[in-house]
């Protein structure tokens, strides 16, 4: 009998030790991004911050007790890993871009994070289901989200469907009817979707609509905000679902070349992909972070969206950022080709690594985003969403200056096909406008 105790506390002990193994490999606790870690108030040095009305109190600090708690929680980390596993298809790949590189000189190796690979076609995902767990530990029923581009939009309803719960999507009217097919799937998947016609009908538009939603519904009602922006904790816990980028990029790396990439892009809107795969890396100076703003039109012109070009600090939508505004505080109106990057902050996160110079920030023109775009497709037979296509566009046109020999890794935060309409009017295709034309003309 003593021996069969002993072999069966063996048997424990290793299977012990195996799930400490497989937690410590995803227990974000352990991560580098506890060194961004904010303070009590949430800020990051000068930013962020919980600027909300009375209203929301008692469910902001709800919400950051029930965070707090599945952080420390290994089983909570261990139920999301296995979502995220059998249901939304990690690790994705790192895939080397040979042809790509090519094009450009061939001087130095390019790779990139698919996370158009993932489940709903973007990064999103990540988030929103993390999320949707920490709502069934809250005990809510309905969620609600907006979104720009559709692709969080599609990824919370996404989860709800998979969740069982009631779920509305507030979206800018502009961005409705540019991402339509996003708006379709949406529906289709069992979402409510408000148009938002108010401001300039957008996604800083849309947030605010789902603001006040969220004030009228409290008890029953979580709101899956998208990126890492807004009040605390919004902008940490976003960072921390998002950061399995960076994690599953740094073992791919070193298992691919046996070292980690000298330079990593990826575009910027509100923040969440560029903290994703950034902020694993913040500790490893030898790594070079870029993020890739939406230049629009150009920077010269006003029409874009790069807030650390042409925005200042400013407080807004509940936390203190850059903002695009004028000198009064008054916000801009911006423009991007890509829906999800016309946002008019930023993450508290990246301002405070800005201002740090830890990270670079660029911007890529609407043209050269296209132009990236067309180039991807087809040198790789990867279509890119266009928010990814500007890290790309600023790869292409910084490859002149990229020493030989270097390793670059571009996360690819989604797919292109939600861009059909954008991507095919701007390059002038004249056989999809004959269809566009044809199919109206039957109706």
């Amino acid at each position: 009998m003593k021996g069969q105790l002993t072999s069966q506390e063996n048997v424990r002990r290793i299977y012990l030790q195996i799930i400490k193994q497989k937690i410590e490999r995803y227990n974000f606790n352990s991560m580098s991004t506890q060194t961004i870690t904010p303070d009590v108030s949430g800020y990051y040095g000068e930013y962020g911050g919980m600027f909300i009305p009375e209203i929301l109190r008692t469910t902001f600090d709800e919400l950051v007790a029930v965070f707090t708690e599945a952080k420390a929680d290994p089983e909570f980390w261990q139920s999301y890993v296995d979502v995220m596993q059998s249901y939304s298809c990690r690790p994705t790949p790192v895939t080397l871009l040979e042809n790509f590189a090519n094009s450009l000189g061939g001087k130095f190796q390019i790779f990139c994070k698919r996370e158009d690979l993932n489940h709903t076609g973007a990064h999103k995902a990540n988030n929103v289901m993390g999320q949707g767990l920490l709502v069934k530990r809250m005990g809510k029923k309905r969620i609600i989200a907006e979104t720009g581009a559709g692709q969080h939009g599609v990824a919370t309803a996404t989860m709800a469907a998979k969740m069982g719960l009631e779920c509305t999507v507030y979206m800018g009217s502009v961005d409705v009817e540019r991402q339509r097919p996003n708006v379709f799937w949406m529906e289709q998947l069992g979402a409510k979707v408000i148009p938002v016609t108010e401001g300039t009908a957008t996604l800083k538009d849309a947030i605010n609509a789902a603001m006040r939603d969220w004030a009228e519904s409290l008890e029953t009602t979580h709101y899956v905000l998208g990126t890492t922006c807004g009040p605390h904790p919004f902008p940490e816990m976003v960072a921390w679902f998002q950061s399995i980028i960076g994690q599953e990029s740094r073992e791919q790396m070193l298992k691919l070349s046996d070292k980690l990439p000298d330079r990593i892009y990826a575009c910027v809107g509100g923040g969440s992909n560029a903290s994703g795969i950034f902020l694993p890396f913040l500790e490893d100076e030898s790594v070079e972070l870029v993020g890739v703003e939406a230049g629009g039109h150009g920077l010269d012109t006003g029409a874009h969206a790069a807030r650390f070009s042409g925005g200042s600090v400013g407080i807004a939508q509940g936390y203190k950022t850059y903002f695009f505004q004028d000198d009064e505080g008054q916000m801009l109106h911006t423009h991007s080709i890509a829906a999800g990057l016309d946002y008019i902050g930023v993450s508290p996160i990246l301002s405070h690594l800005h201002d740090q110079k830890r990270i670079r920030f660029t911007a890529a023109t609407d043209e050269a985003v296209i132009s990236a775009t067309k180039l991807l497709i087809r040198t790789e037979g990867i279509i890119p969403a266009l928010e990814s296509s500007h890290a790309f566009a600023s790869v292409v046109e910084e490859a002149p200056d990229i020493p030989d020999g270097t390793q670059v890794l571009i996360n690819l935060s989604g797919r292109g096909d939600k861009d059909i309409f954008n991507i095919a009017e701007a390059i002038g295709d004249e056989k999809w406008q004959e269809f566009l034309q044809t199919k109206a003309l039957k109706h």
